[in-house]
């Protein structure tokens, strides 16, 4: 493919390409920077692009795969933070808000143990905001795989949590074969 041919064939998917990153990024300048990425790497691979069934759905795919490594480093970035609750913590007593920001910590750790898949479904869902067809969108499954897996997710975190919170209140407790001593 020449200079010409990728001005007629590609240049016109900006728009599309841009809406689509910009949905799933949430912001211009990263919507931007993955419109301009995708299109270098597409002018480097000009060669093998008539291989293609079509360039639209390809180039729709390379898009969304780079806007989930971006959300990726993003998350990994963001989980690795201090939890900051979103309420006036002025008016909380500092033993609630201790043990908040601990509960907190756990999650994420028992989430960052989670399978992959698991993992991007709900950090696009509860940390991102994302509709599960937005989900969808980003990771290739279909709305009600999007339900399932986070559905799966959430009751993993939860059993972990409750694990963790009923051997921490009740320390001295060990089973035996299911039993309590």
């Amino acid at each position: 493919m020449n200079l010409e041919e990728f001005k007629i064939k590609v240049l016109p998917l900006q728009d599309k390409l841009y809406a689509f990153s910009f949905r799933l990024m949430g912001n211009t300048e990263d919507a931007r920077d993955i419109v301009q990425e995708i299109f270098v790497k597409l002018w480097r691979m000009r060669e093998k692009l008539h291989t293609y069934r079509s360039l639209d759905a390809f180039s729709m795919t390379m898009t969304r795969n780079l806007c989930l490594d971006k959300l990726r480093a993003r998350r990994t970035v963001s989980m690795e933070g201090q939890y900051i609750p979103e309420e006036d913590v002025s008016q909380r007593p500092p033993d609630e808000i201790l043990e908040t920001a601990d509960a907190a910590k756990r999650a994420i750790h028992i989430i960052k143990g989670l399978p992959e898949q698991q993992r991007t479904v709900i950090h696009l869902r509860d940390v991102e905001g994302y509709e599960y067809d937005e989900i969808g969108q980003v990771t290739g499954m279909n709305v009600n795989n999007v339900r399932v897996v986070l559905s799966r997710a959430r009751k993993k975190v939860r059993e972990e949590l409750l694990k963790i919170y009923m051997n921490h209140e009740n320390p001295g407790n060990r089973t035996i074969t299911g039993k309590i001593l």
